[in-house]
């Protein structure tokens, strides 16, 4: 039987009368009022001239905001300092209801609610206004008004906006088609070159007895899902017969062991032997994969003498060309690369040397990765070559480069034994496997195009630029070449009024990360203003943004400005790649704490801050990514395709596998964390993989589960992993059947710089504190800046006139302008909350009293 609802009834503590609804009118009222207003303010106070910088004899003031860049020691425009005791009005401009501005009366009335004109963020501003004055600079331009910065209310409006432009973009973005991707870039052709002469024997048995094992070590590497295809190509000299033996691809692995049962290691004339002919055969094979591997097995070079170092009377062809079939290395070699075919020399003894130099010279002029061995006497010679092909800004290559390359030539050493021959195959497989789902990824790009950067820029200055995917068209400009002039005067010479968002995190607690992981709003972001000189040339380019030199009005730090090129991305892109690093620091302080005091191993990822200029200015339309500039040697740990820095005695580099590796335990392979990269412990432009498709859907290096693939493909476990009690593994990738560590310990809270521009991550018991500053905590470089950037204001408050400190570099790295009112007098932002201006309230008193021992790994 249904049953009716209640009726409703009208509450004990409400009455209908006439007398409670005017009472309840006029509570509704005040509160609007007490909403709208920052506090009382006196009428006469209002009429007198505002405050302005005043010189003393400590400190050297200024009155336009590029002068404080001077006095800091760094070039922005300059100008000479305000005479003492000088006092100039500022300029007035109508108030903003719950702006912080002096209103001059003591609430709102509703007459002037009716009579407020609502601006274009939506708030009401007065229409009466008071009477315009100036404050003169040196220069006779206006450089201040009486706002002292957006209030909470305004700021969580403008937070509002770039959510909603955010989810209009992921809503109008496509999906990245990485459907299939895997397979596709796993799949593998892989051709052995062989030499099989007499003295060839061992190595022929060595891979009739372990091919089968090769290509099953293959596919395991690629989870069971790529199709591996064998050829072989035996040569011996030109008096032998057959000269060159063929077994075009096949899967079989027995179809190969039997062709191997074939070979018999015979023949030979002089030492060299008719390698070029094995080549072109090789070139004629019915390549099909998109993974194209060439593995050479020899122990006696081509003919030729610029392929060898033998004498005249050891060749029968020492002439280059002089072979019966005409042949030379280059045109083959050339074919190789037009065909992406990575070639892999298995070195046996110092015979080949100059060969292997030879060869990879042609890859090395193809912008390929090239590795030749220590014991090869041309490696020091084929630096200069490789040099010089992929020179950058001043000279120098970075590992991004060798992450990054389409194509790789490396020598391997095998030795006198075969032991190591199914290693090294498989290693070599792969490596080419990684480099081919790079080519292939970034045409998946919603641009279209690889990044220029890797050959614009010294390997010391790599970390200011991400690897980018272009969008179609990209055109190249001038770019500067000398050294960075920081504290010369003026050369910084442009200046930006900008504003924009930050990364809003500070204190992390043991639900920080969950919350986080839970749902992009819960990464928080804050509201920037910011003056910003910048060199107008940049330093650098990719295929979508410029880099230049940057520094902040009120700061010494350093930064890198980019900007994008005609066409480039808006602020929603922007703004999910600073949440992104955002989510990547959360992971970096849990798991710099999981590992302990080992401050060897400490991650930390710098922020960016997303920008653009203020309405009004030429700069309006420009999208500006403002992030600390980082100088030193730039290294590339791992890529979202399967790469990985062979480096095994690096410690830093096993923990750097080891986080990505724990973003994907710790999320219950939710997330993970690639593309790791940067300059000493701070690292920048990483990618997040995710398994909702949903999730960071505007970055185009978020290759979803693919991206999860292509890391266990490659990874190995190692102490790093032990040590967390890592238990995901390559086999449960393949197989789908996953088990995770189900609980963290929980962790006592950490900290990152106050500084919104910095954000540097810190121990608790390092941080700097000042009773001056509560609830701030400050890195080694942003801390004595506080006092530094101090000067004398005068209050605009009531009652006599006085002066106070204010550093503005404080105000500067929360994104404000300076207060205009000393602490006695300066009013309270009545559109925040008490609790949360005291700590967060009751509930999170609560929450940290019962802080959990233990965070069961998939309750967010």
């Amino acid at each position: 039987m249904t049953s009716r609802p209640p009726a409703y009834t009208t509450p004990a503590s409400l009455s209908r009368s006439k007398t409670s609804r005017d009472d309840i009118q006029s509570l509704a009222e005040e509160l609007l009022r007490s909403s709208m207003t920052r506090g009382v303010s006196s009428a006469t106070s209002s009429s007198t001239n505002p405050p302005s910088y005043r010189s003393t004899s400590s400190r050297e003031h200024s009155t336009h905001p590029a002068s404080s860049a001077s006095h800091l020691g760094f070039g922005g425009p300059a100008d000479p300092p305000m005479s003492s005791h000088r006092k100039s009005p500022l300029v007035s401009r109508p108030p903003v209801v719950g702006s912080g501005s002096s209103l001059g009366v003591t609430s709102l009335t509703r007459e002037q609610l009716r009579n407020a004109k609502i601006g274009p963020d939506g708030l009401p501003r007065l229409t009466e206004s008071r009477p315009a004055t100036t404050q003169a600079s040196s220069s006779g331009t206006a450089s201040s008004t009486l706002s002292s910065g957006l209030s909470a209310a305004e700021a969580k409006h403008r937070v509002r906006q770039l959510q909603r432009e955010m989810d209009r973009a992921s809503a109008d973005a496509p999906r990245l088609a990485t459907t299939g991707l895997f397979k596709k870039a796993c799949s593998t052709d892989l051709l052995f070159l062989v030499d099989t002469t007499g003295s060839m024997g061992s190595y022929i048995e060595a891979a009739k007895d372990q091919i089968r094992s090769i290509v099953k070590d293959i596919k395991d590497a690629f989870l069971n899902k790529a199709e591996v295809r064998v050829a072989v190509v035996g040569y011996k000299d030109h008096g032998d017969s057959p000269n060159i033996q063929f077994l075009d691809f096949t899967s079989s692995a027995e179809r190969v062991r039997s062709f191997l049962d074939e070979l018999i290691a015979t023949g030979g004339d002089d030492c060299p032997e008719d390698i070029l002919g094995g080549i072109r055969q090789a070139i004629n094979a019915s390549w099909k994969q998109q993974s194209r591997c060439l593995v050479h097995i020899a122990d006696a070079p081509p003919h030729g003498r610029t392929l060898h170092d033998l004498s005249e009377y050891q060749d029968n062809y020492i002439n280059p060309g002089s072979e019966p079939h005409k042949l030379l290395y280059e045109p083959l070699l050339k074919q190789l690369v037009q065909l992406n075919i990575n070639y892999a020399l298995l070195r046996i003894n110092s015979y080949t040397n100059r060969m292997a130099f030879a060869f990879s010279s042609i890859y090395a002029e193809a912008s390929a990765d090239i590795n030749l061995l220590p014991a090869n006497q041309y490696k020091g010679k084929l630096d200069e070559v490789r040099a010089k092909a992929s020179q950058g800004l001043r000279g120098a290559t970075s590992s991004r480069h060798t992450a990054s390359a389409a194509l790789q030539f490396e020598e391997l050493e095998l030795g006198t034994t075969y032991s190591a021959l199914r290693h090294l195959v498989v290693k070599t497989v792969t490596g080419s496997a990684s480099r081919t789902a790079s080519r292939l990824t970034s045409s998946l790009s919603r641009g279209g195009k690889t990044s220029a950067m890797d050959k614009k820029l010294p390997s010391h200055l790599g970390a200011i630029v991400e690897d980018e995917d272009s969008g179609g068209g990209s055109v190249d400009v001038l770019l500067e070449t000398v050294q960075p002039q920081w504290d010369t005067p003026g050369w910084l010479d442009e200046t930006l009024k900008v504003e924009g968002f930050c990364p809003d995190m500070v204190v992390h607690s043991g639900d920080t990360l969950n919350d986080m992981m839970a749902s992009d709003e819960n990464i928080k972001l804050g509201v920037a203003e910011l003056t910003i000189y910048a060199r107008s040339k940049p330093f650098a380019q990719g295929a979508l943004r410029v880099a230049s030199y940057a520094r902040t009005a009120c700061s010494s730090n350093r930064f890198v400005a980019k900007t994008f090129k005609e066409g480039g991305k808006g602020m929603a892109h922007l703004a999910e790649d600073m949440r992104a690093q955002a989510l990547c620091k959360a992971f970096a302080l849990e798991f710099n704490a999981l590992l302990g005091d080992d401050r060897l191993i400490d991650f930390d990822f710098i922020v960016t801050t997303c920008l653009q200029g203020k309405a009004g200015t030429e700069s309006r339309d420009r999208g500006i990514s403002l992030e600390p500039f980082i100088e030193g040697e730039y290294v590339k740990y791992n890529s979202n395709s399967g790469y990985v820095r062979d480096d095994p005695d690096d410690q830093f580099n096993q923990a750097a596998q080891a986080f990505s590796h724990f973003t994907f335990e710790r999320t219950w392979g939710s997330f993970m964390v690639t593309d790791l990269q940067g300059v000493g412990h701070q690292l920048t432009d990483p990618a997040i993989q995710t398994k909702d498709s949903d999730r960071f859907k505007l970055s185009d290096a978020n290759l979803g589960e693919s991206g999860f693939m292509f890391f266990f493909a490659t990874h190995e476990c190692n102490s790093f992993c032990r040590k967390l009690e890592l238990k995901s593994n390559k086999t449960m990738m393949a197989s789908g059947r996953y088990e995770f560590r189900e609980r963290w310990p929980s962790l006592e809270s950490t900290v990152c710089c106050s500084n919104k521009l910095c954000r540097k991550i810190i121990r608790l018991t390092s941080a700097h504190k000042s009773d001056e500053f509560p609830g701030h905590h400050w890195c080694d470089g942003c801390w004595p800046q506080l006092n530094s950037s101090k000067i004398d204001w005068i209050c605009h408050g009531p009652g006599p006139t006085h002066e106070f400190d204010v550093s503005k570099f404080f105000y500067e790295s929360q994104g404000q302008a300076p207060a205009h009112r000393c602490p006695e007098h300066r009013e309270r932002d009545t559109t925040i909350s008490t609790s949360s201006v005291v700590g967060g309230g009751l509930y999170s008193k609560m929450k940290s009293a019962n802080q959990k021992k233990s965070i069961v790994g998939r309750s967010w």
